[in-house]
Formats: structure tokens, sequence, C-alpha cells
């Protein structure tokens, strides 16, 4: 970020800043160039297995006209408190070692829509990055909005020594087509891939366990290879996910969705 034209009062947030962000080890960004794909249960997913392996974990949730991590995490009747110093926020405690930070905690009524253009939505990321007292974490996962618009942007020019990006796409070609642009936002930006994420990639009968291909399947798989890009691996529809998501029960730790979501975590690489 450039200095030279900044005057005191940006040089200071520049500053603090970069010193609520030099106490976080690894930041994860979360993305897809299309909606409804499950990039927020991917999110909270990986937050939560990050965490269950001893990991002190934040998940900042910046889609700012859909929050839906508060009610993935079983949090969403939460309120923000100040921190411990001076004007600043505390982070929601989701579990000993994971909190959460997302505009649904600021509203008055899950159901209030937030009417807002560029520039103030920039400062309210802004502010969750600096004002937030993330403490000491050893993972941030930012759960992003669809596209490659105002908070993606943000996002990236903020943290900008994230380790990378986990991209969620469905298997069909048109939400490909979307992701695809996400992908060369990334480069654009510098942000590397640290993998694919081919989600709602067959749909299990809970009854019989049979597999039917609702939106294909292995599309993502092809696309990384097209693009040379590293693959992840898949995630089926699952009546256990979604009714995971609805009712807040994502950190429980007796939760079928270890099954089903843990190895692609794993793929990613990361310390879990």
């Amino acid at each position: 970020m450039n200095t030279n034209n900044m005057n005191a009062d940006e040089l200071s947030d520049k500053r603090m800043l970069s010193q609520r962000m030099a106490q976080i080890k690894h930041k994860i960004l979360v993305l897809s160039g299309k909606g409804g794909v499950g990039k927020s249960t991917v999110a909270t997913n990986l937050a939560v297995a990050l965490s269950e392996n001893g990991n002190k974990v934040g998940i900042l949730d910046v889609d700012i006209h859909g929050p839906s991590v508060p009610k993935m995490l079983g949090v969403e009747n939460q309120s923000v408190q100040p921190g411990t110093l001076p004007n600043l926020i505390a982070p929601i405690t989701v579990k000993s070692n994971l909190v959460a930070m997302s505009i649904g905690f600021l509203l008055a009524d899950q159901d209030d829509a937030v009417i807002w253009r560029g520039p103030r939505k920039y400062a309210v990321i802004k502010q969750f990055l600096k004002d937030v007292e993330w403490g000491d974490l050893d993972y941030l996962v930012v759960d992003l909005p669809p596209g490659t618009g105002d908070e993606p942007l943000s996002i990236a020019q903020m943290i900008d020594d994230a380790d990378g990006a986990v991209v969620v796409t469905t298997p069909q070609e048109v939400a490909l087509a979307d992701v695809r642009k996400s992908i060369y936002f990334c480069k654009k930006l510098n942000v590397p891939i640290l993998g694919v994420i081919e989600n709602m990639s067959g749909f299990i009968c809970p009854t019989c366990g049979d597999v039917t291909d609702i939106f294909k399947r292995g599309g993502a798989k092809k696309m990384c290879r097209v693009m040379n890009l590293p693959f992840a691996g898949s995630i089926p529809l699952s009546p256990a996910i979604v009714e995971a998501g609805d009712n807040g029960s994502i950190t429980d730790p007796d939760s079928n969705l270890r099954i089903l979501l843990e190895p692609v975590v794993e793929a990613l690489g990361l310390n879990i």
C-alpha cells in the first residue's frame, strides 16, 4: 500500500492494521465467483477443523449483505462487546479457541438489510481487521462474498500477506465460469491458490446411500487440471451438511460432517 499520499489519520490506521495482522500467523481467504456454492459452509468447517486441532482460530465474515457465519456457528443471537483496550471490539467467542466477527452481530434484527455503497463497506471491513481485538491467532479464516467486487478487493489489499485462497465451486459449468473469474482475480492480486473444492458433488441418499449427480461431478477437477491448480477434493450434497448449517451444530464434535469434510480440509495442507 502506497503511503506517500496518506494523511496522518490514514497512516495511523495503517500502522494499527499492520500491528493487528502481525499477531496472526496465517490468513486464509475463502472465496468463489458465484453465490450459493456453499462457500460459508466450507469456511466455517475449515475454521472449526483448525481449532479442533489445538490452533487458536478466528473467522471473519465479510459478506456484508448476506452474513451466514453467525447462524452456522450457533451464535447468531450474540452481540459485540467492548474490548479490553479503548476503542477496540471483542470478537464473539464460539468456543475456547475459536472466535468470530460478522456484520450479523451488529444488526438489531437478523432480517435487517444492509444497504450500503462501496466506501462504507470498505470502512467496516477495515474496522473488522483493525479494531477487533483478535489477539494472537494461529489462523484467521476470511469468508468473502461471491464475486470480485468491493469486499474481496478490499480484503486482498488490506491483508497483503495472506497465505492464500481456498476457492469453492459446484461442478456445473455455469458455476465454473464464474469461479474462473475469481481465480484470475487471485492471480492478478498475487494471492496464491491453496486449493479448489468442488462442493455439492453428488447427492448422497440418506435412505439407501446411493449417489446421484444432481449438479454433475468432476468439473472442478477438470478445470484444475487445465489451469494447473491444486484440487483439494469434493464434498457431496448431504442432508447432514444442510442440517448442521441450519441448526448451528457445525462445532459439535460428534457431527457427521467430520467424515465428509476432513479429507478435503486435510488436502489443503494446513496444520490440522
